[in-house]
This record gives C-alpha cells, structure tokens and sequence, in this order.
C-alpha cells in the first residue's frame, strides 16, 4: 500500500507545474483538468485502499455468514420435508391399519350378531315347542279327566235309582 501511495505522490509533484500551467487557459465543461484529474484519482484509490483494509472484510464476513445462514436454512428445510413424508406414509399406513381393523371390527360384529339371532330363534323356537307342548299336556290331561267326568256321570246315571233318591223325589 506504500508504494502506490508513494508512487502517486512523486508523480504529482511531477506534473505540478504542468498542471499549474494549464490553469491558466480558459475552463470550460468541455475541457480536461489535469489537476482536477490527478486528485480526483488520488482520493479514488486511497478511498478504495481504506474500503478494501476495512470495509471489505466485514462485507466478505457478512456475504459469507449469510451464506452459511442459507445454506443451513435449506439443509434444514430439506430434512423437515423428508420427516414430513416420513410422517405422511406412516399416517397413510395408520389410517389403512384403522380402515381394515374397523372392516374386520364390523364384521366380527356382524357374524357375532347372526350368532346371537341364530341363538335367540333357536331359543324362542324352543320356548315355543315347550309352550306348545305343555299346551297339548293340559289340553290332553283336561281332556282326560272332563271324559273321565263324564263317564263318572254316565255310570252314575246307568245305575238304578237308588231308592233313597225316589222318596225324596
């Protein structure tokens, strides 16, 4: 950084005087100022000489820490999306696991509910002969004694009156 600055110095005390002399002509927007020139490059590099020793180093930092930040922001992302898919097929496999034990649920529930009819007719229908049957008993055994009754009756009135029954008669 010496010898630019040093270099820049030996030549404008060089071109001192020629720039003196072109001071002396008219000045105008069209015209080239040596002078003029010569600083306006100076503080131009001497400008970039304090950005670059300064200014560049935190800019580079900040340049590569945002890229860094970048960079662990898409890693990020991208095993976010791989663990939502993850979690996406395990639901799809959860909600197909649910689907086919509530299918074999209803249907355990169906044949357990055909049993239990099957057992509930089988029982009625018992209950039914049993009823019936016992139905014909009593009818059967009515039966007998109301023809037991009326033999009873007709023997009694096949016999000869007895002769206590003519005088009170």
């Amino acid at each position: 950084m010496k010898k630019p600055v040093l270099a820049l110095a030996t030549l404008s005390l060089l071109l001192a005087p020629a720039l003196a002399a072109q001071e002396e002509h008219a000045s105008g927007p069209l015209t080239v100022e040596g002078g003029l020139m010569f600083w306006t490059i100076v503080v131009f590099l001497v400008l970039l000489a304090v950005l670059k020793k300064f200014a560049w180093p935190a800019i580079l930092g900040a340049v590569e820490a945002r890229e860094k930040a970048l960079e662990e922001q898409l890693a990020a992302a991208e095993r976010d999306r791989a663990e939502a898919a993850a979690l996406l097929a395990e639901h799809r496999k959860l909600v197909a696991d649910a689907k086919t034990q509530s299918h074999g649920m209803v249907l355990e529930a169906r044949q357990l509910a055909e049993k239990e009819r099957a057992v509930a007719m089988e029982k009625t229908k018992q209950e039914q002969e049993e009823l019936l049957a016992r139905a014909r008993r009593e009818i059967a055994a009515e039966r007998d004694r109301a023809v037991a009754e009326l033999r009873r009756e007709a023997v009694t009135c096949r016999s000869p009156p007895h002769p206590s029954w003519l005088a009170s008669g």
